[in-house]
Order: structure tokens, then C-alpha cells, then sequence
């Protein structure tokens, strides 16, 4: 009798009453609770819980009748009409992204299951889970997340993006968090009308004027079939970077009145239609199996299972921003989305506000660089001869470094070279760094002025590296064995040349005068890249702690932490090189070339029709970069008597007795050299990049004939390709 009793008791639960989803969140935030704190009492997940409030699903026994008695308990303490206190999502700041996928999915409109086995109905269709996260070590200072994924909008409630596949004859689109939502588009059209009219995908915009970031939509390789899009492009799609303009697909999308950009249907395809006023309508692709997941800096993500791909895409869409395409596109895009061209006037007379400049801002028209700025090709040199070689008085080279020389005799009884690397080199390069923001002007015979950012064609062939000014005392130097810090190949100048500002002032930090020939300057500055560089820096230091890597380890427990961080979670490694690949990538297309379409020198490319084509910041990033190394490895030998035997870039080589960077970095009771190389997961410091043998790096210049061969390219493993001895 007691069984059939249960029974009853279990039947009467599942028809608990419940209020209305409305009534369900007020009780919630009436009482401060938050969804975890819900979710974590009835042993169901955050989105759950969520999902009932919103009422797309109703809770099923046993969880329905706890949630049912708490609701009620709730509704005695706070009768309607009692007011509500303010919304506490407690979102951490470091966004909760689970590894796993829900672990059922009910077939209609969007589900978010119960956990547990008896949340299971007869016609659940079942997905693998995604592996569980890695446990990461803990860390001293976790650095914090820059914002959210999903749940603080309710425009956006499902997050910046969604990969949508294919099972059973099923469409499910996985999205950030774990929820699985049932896609009923049939095409591509479809596909966009649902992702913007119920997906509810899309990221808040990163700066007040700006807008609100496309939603974006990742199809796998079965998704592209069922959508009629191939599984990979040919050789001459590839080539073309798009489909052919009578593919199906996009005679689907022109019938169905939506429009591509110029770029067409590729890896990256936007397809929109024109703006209602404020209403956008624009959906983004990415088609990974068409490449759009670049190996070099997504790795492997491409070949991951929905759920986990979501999840790397979707951390970092958290703290970078959605993709907008590759890393160096969306590199630009942030700086952009950072600081919008324009906002929204004061009201006039009639009350109405108009589009006006955002100060701080590039502007929404593209201004002309100077003639010393401009690539070879650009039209500023169509009167140029056709062959002509421009010498370093006609152009500005603002190049990393890439150079290396023989070691002396004393560094070959060193039985080891150790490599050292700048974390985020260019990111630190660029913080803090007063860019122009306007239109260059021409002047002759200037003053100099360090905090005036432009191009100084000056002589600096008399700056002598053995004589140095440091704290204001000079010090002797061995400036054989020293770059120069004024040209990429570190080569002594030999007369004029096109300099950055970043440049110039370095060479008066010194301690020498110079005195311009000209200059093309730029009243109209500002610290444009700041905010790029505190959000980059932001999301590469969470992830690095994700890792177990903090910021203000001691150094033995820095280097130690970095040891096989990748192995941890190789998914939020890959986010890691992604965020730096934002970095390089977003400075190089501040100069980006023709890339085919039929272009001719002399001619306009797509790429100068930005005002985000600035050659000139690229050249100041580039050349503070450059400065910094130089300065550390000046102090470093001033204090030390050690000499770098390489640098490429941000990687510098040293001989060694020992294997690790902290038998050569002069660290006195846990403290860095002041103004040296200080070791430590923040951009502008360092870390250890590899150790091989003083007898490997001989034997290799040997055997490629190679004296001055740049063994940081290759110190990292020890594998020696693509050797290129000058010939």
C-alpha cells in the first residue's frame, strides 16, 4: 500500500503548480538569489533554471517539485507588488563556459534539459558530452575576464555565436554555456531568418557609441551538406576565396532578398540586408572546413566536436570580442569597436541628434599617408619610376628586429644558449604609445619633439653604441657586440633616413642630438590603441591563469607553471594563441597590401578605402617594440657584460652556463634588474623560450655556411629549416 501512496505522492508533484515565468524570475531576485545558487540547490544547470524563467521549458519531476515548494515559500515572503531589487546575474568575471554539452536535448524549439536519469523523455535524441575540463593548478591572482558571455542581455541570451550540425537528419546548434538549441531552417535563407528573428545571438557593444557585434554561426562539415555548400572549396574557389556568383546558395540568398559583401560567400561570409534605421540585419558565417579557422592560430579548433568548439569560440568571444573574420581582421575590428567613428550629437533646436565625429577616434574617412609611408605601389608613387629602389631617405622601415652575429671566443666555453621571449611584445609596444589620428603635415627643418607623433627624416649614423647615456651618467658599452636600434637587421645607419618618433626619441634618450632634415607630423594624436591594448592584455592574462599561470609569481614558480602549460586544457591554449595572433595580426593590417583582384601598381587597393589604413601606427607600434627590446638589452649588458648572440622580433638569444633563463638574468633576492628583462607572465616581460647547446648552434652556422645565421629562430626546438644564409 505505501508503494501506491509514493506513487500518488509522485504524480500529484508532477503537476505541482507553478507560477508563471514572470512571477518565477521576481520571486528569484526578490529574495537576491542568483540562477547558480537555484541551479545548485535542485542539482541542475544554470541554464536550466534560466530556461524556466524564460518559459521555454517547464521542470519535470523530481526537480519540478522542489522548485515548486521553493517558489511558494518564496511568494509568502514577497507578495506581488513588494518591490524587486536590482538584477544580481553573478556572473564571474571570468566567464563560466562549461566544457560539456547538455546531456539531452528535447526535439522541439530550444531545450534545456534537467540533468539526472529521470529528466530523460522517450523521445530524447542524445549528443556525446564533451570532455570534462582539465583541474588546472591553482593560482596566486586570477587576472580578470573583460565581459560576459550571454545571459547579462536579453537580446543575447544565447551568446555571441552558435555551431550548428547535423544528427539524425536533426539541425542542432550548439552554443555557448552548453545549450543546445533545435534549428527548424531548411537553407541558408531560413537559416539567417531564424538566427536573427529566435536564435537571440549577438554580443552587447564594447563602447558607447558603437554597435552591437553580428551574430555568428559556425557550420560544421555536415551542416554544409545539408545546406547545399560544399565540404571544401576547389582550387580555384580557394584561390578566389569565395564560391562561384551562381552557386545555388547564393541565388537562395539574392531570391530571398539578402545581400554578401564584397569579400562574397567564403570562409567569412556577412550576409545582410541594408539597415532600418538603428535595426541591423546581418548574419555571420564561418565555415571552418573552408579554412576559416587558420591553423597556425586556431590549431586544431576546426576539427573539434560542436560543443567544445563552441566553447573555445564562444571564451573567446568573451574576451576579445565575436570574430569577425581572422585574427588580424578581427584584430582591426576591435580597435574599431573600441572606438567608433562616430556618435550621437547633443539635440538640436528641433530637438533631433545627428551623427557627428567621436573625438578619440580615426574617423569614418581614410586620410592619405605621408609619401615616405606609403608600400611600394601605392599611388602616392605612380610618379615614381617603374623600377625605381627607394633608399632609406625615401621610405620609413619600421621593422622588428632580425639579426644575429658569431659568438666570441668567451661565449663558446658557455655551454648553453638560451632563448628569451617578450609576452605580447607589440601589445606592450603599443600601450601607452600616442598615435596621430588625422591627416600628416609637411614641415621643414623641425625641432624634434618627442611627444609629437609622426616620420623625422634624420641623420643618426653618429649615435655610438659603445658610449651610452643611462640614468643620466654615461657608460661604456662594447657596441660591437650590440644591434643598432634604428634599423631591423640592427646595421649602423649610414646617413638620412625615415625614423618613427618612438625612434627619434630613443636616440636622444641616449644621450645625442638630432636635428630633422623634415618631418611629416600629426597634430591631431591621441592613446588610441589604449583600451585595444587593456582588453587584449585582459584576455590574455585570464586564459594564461586559466592555465595556472598567474601574474606576480615568483620566478622559479613562473617558469615552473609555464612548463607544459598547453597540456592543461589544449582548447584554452588555443584561445591563448589566438588572442596573441589578435595582436600581430590587428598591427600588420594597419598596413594590409593589395591582395590580388586584378590590382596594378600605382593603382588603389579595397584595403585604402579604410580609415583604419594607417601605415604610420603600424610604424610606431613596431618601432616602440623594437626600442624596448633594445633598451633591455642595454641595461642588461651595461650590468651584466652579457651581449645577445640573436634577437628575431621579441625573441632575444644568450650564451649561458646554465639552461634556464635564470642563470644569466641577474635577479638579486627574487628581484629583477630595474629596466632590464624581468621574467613574468604580463605583456613586456618574459619568458622562457628554449635552451639548446652553444655545440648545436656552432654546428648548424657550420653546416649551412651560415656565420651570422639567426639561431632565435629556431631555439625554441632545435629544428633548423627554410635556412636562408643571404646568397
Amino acid at each position: 500500500m505505501s508503494e501506491l501512496f509514493d506513487a500518488v505522492d509522485a504524480l500529484i508533484a508532477s503537476r505541482s503548480p507553478l507560477p508563471p515565468p514572470a512571477e518565477r524570475k521576481r520571486l528569484r531576485q526578490a529574495h537576491g538569489l542568483t540562477l547558480d545558487e537555484v541551479a545548485a540547490a535542485l542539482q541542475v544547470r544554470r541554464a536550466t533554471v534560466s530556461g524556466w524563467e524564460a518559459g521555454k521549458t517547464e521542470p519535470r519531476p523530481p526537480e519540478r517539485d522542489a522548485y515548486a515548494r521553493m517558489l511558494k515559500q518564496l511568494a509568502q515572503l514577497y507578495p506581488a507588488g513588494a518591490p524587486v531589487p536590482p538584477e544580481d546575474t553573478a556572473i564571474p568575471k571570468t566567464p563560466a563556459v562549461p566544457a560539456a554539452a547538455p546531456s539531452a536535448v528535447e526535439p522541439a524549439q530550444a531545450r534545456t534539459a534537467p540533468t539526472g536519469p529521470a529528466a530523460k523523455p522517450a523521445n530524447t535524441v542524445l549528443r556525446p558530452a564533451a570532455p570534462a575540463a582539465v583541474p588546472r593548478p591553482a593560482t596566486k591572482k586570477a587576472a580578470p575576464a573583460s565581459t560576459t558571455v550571454g545571459g547579462a542581455d536579453p537580446r543575447f541570451e544565447h551568446g555571441p555565436l552558435a555551431v550548428v550540425d547535423v544528427a539524425d537528419g536533426q539541425v542542432l546548434a550548439y552554443c555557448v554555456g552548453g545549450l543546445v538549441l533545435d534549428v527548424p531552417a531548411k537553407s541558408i535563407p531560413a537559416l539567417v531568418e531564424w538566427t536573427l528573428s529566435e536564435g537571440r545571438f549577438g554580443q552587447p557593444k564594447l563602447s558607447g557609441p558603437g554597435k552591437d557585434a553580428d551574430p555568428l554561426i559556425v557550420l560544421t562539415e555536415v551542416a554544409c551538406e545539408y545546406y547545399g555548400l560544399p565540404v571544401t572549396l576547389t582550387q580555384q574557389e580557394r584561390l578566389a576565396g569565395r564560391l562561384p556568383e551562381g552557386h545555388k546558395v547564393i541565388k537562395q540568398l539574392t531570391r530571398a532578398h539578402w545581400q554578401l559583401t564584397k569579400r562574397g560567400f567564403g570562409p567569412w561570409a556577412r550576409i545582410y540586408r541594408p539597415a532600418q534605421g538603428a535595426e541591423r540585419s546581418c548574419v555571420q558565417l564561418c565555415i571552418p572546413s573552408w579554412d576559416a579557422l587558420d591553423t597556425r592560430h586556431w590549431a586544431g579548433a576546426g576539427q573539434l566536436p560542436p560543443a567544445e568548439l563552441a566553447r573555445l569560440l564562444g571564451m573567446y568571444a568573451a574576451r576579445v570580442m565575436t570574430p569577425r573574420g581572422s585574427t588580424a581582421v578581427t584584430g582591426l575590428e576591435l580597435m574599431t569597436a573600441l572606438h567608433p567613428p562616430t556618435r550621437a550629437s547633443e539635440p538640436d533646436a528641433t530637438g533631433r541628434r545627428h551623427s557627428e565625429h567621436n573625438p578619440g577616434s580615426l574617423g569614418k574617412d581614410p586620410v592619405d599617408c605621408a609619401p615616405c609611408e606609403a608600400p611600394d605601389g601605392h599611388p602616392l608613387l605612380a610618379r615614381l619610376p617603374r623600377f625605381h629602389h627607394r633608399t632609406p631617405a625615401e621610405v620609413l622601415v619600421e621593422e622588428a628586429y632580425d639579426w644575429a652575429r658569431p659568438l666570441t671566443d668567451a661565449e663558446c666555453l658557455h655551454p648553453h644558449l638560451v632563448g628569451i621571449d617578450v609576452n605580447m611584445a607589440f601589445a606592450a609596444g603599443a600601450n601607452g604609445l600616442t598615435v596621430g589620428l588625422g591627416a600628416p603635415t609637411h614641415v621643414k627643418n623641425p625641432v624634434f619633439d618627442s611627444k609629437l607623433p609622426g616620420s623625422w627624416l634624420v641623420d643618426l649614423s653618429h649615435v655610438d653604441l659603445s658610449r651610452v647615456k643611462l640614468a643620466k651618467e654615461w657608460t661604456d658599452l662594447d657596441g660591437e657586440l650590440l644591434p643598432s636600434p634604428f634599423t631591423p637587421k640592427g646595421d649602423r645607419p649610414e646617413g638620412p633616413a625615415w625614423y618613427a618618433t618612438p625612434t627619434v626619441a630613443y636616440a636622444v634618450e641616449l644621450g645625442y642630438d638630432v636635428r630633422p632634415i623634415e618631418a611629416y607630423v600629426r597634430h591631431d594624436n591621441g592613446r588610441y590603441l589604449d583600451a585595444w591594448y587593456n582588453r587584449l592584455r585582459d584576455a590574455y592574462l585570464a586564459t594564461m591563469a586559466d592555465l595556472g599561470v598567474g601574474a606576480d609569481l615568483p620566478p622559479e614558480e613562473f617558469l615552473a607553471a609555464m612548463d607544459g602549460y598547453r597540456q592543461r586544457d589544449p582548447q584554452l591554449a588555443i584561445v591563448v594563441s589566438a588572442i596573441k595572433a589578435t595582436v600581430k595580426g590587428g598591427i600588420g593590417k594597419l598596413r594590409e597590401r593589395p591582395r590580388g583582384e586584378g590590382w596594378k601598381p600605382g593603382q588603389p587597393w579595397r584595403a585604402l578605402a579604410r580609415p583604419t589604413w594607417r601605415p604610420d601606427i603600424r610604424a610606431a607600434v613596431i618601432s616602440r617594440t623594437r626600442i624596448n627590446m633594445h633598451r633591455k638589452i642595454v641595461k642588461h649588458a651595461a650590468f651584466t657584460g652579457q651581449y645577445p648572440v640573436a634577437i628575431l622580433s621579441d625573441c632575444a638569444v644568450y650564451a649561458s652556463d646554465g639552461p634556464s633563463p635564470l642563470d644569466f638574468l641577474p635577479y638579486r633576492d627574487g628581484k629583477p634588474l630595474p629596466g632590464g628583462f624581468k621574467l613574468g607572465i604580463n605583456p613586456g616581460l618574459v619568458k622562457h623560450e628554449g635552451t639548446q647547446s652553444v655545440l648545436w648552434g656552432e654546428e648548424v652556422r657550420e653546416r649551412f655556411n651560415a656565420p651570422e645565421l639567426n639561431l632565435a629562430r629556431y631555439i625554441k626546438d632545435g629544428t633548423v629549416t627554410d635556412v636562408d644564409n643571404g646568397e
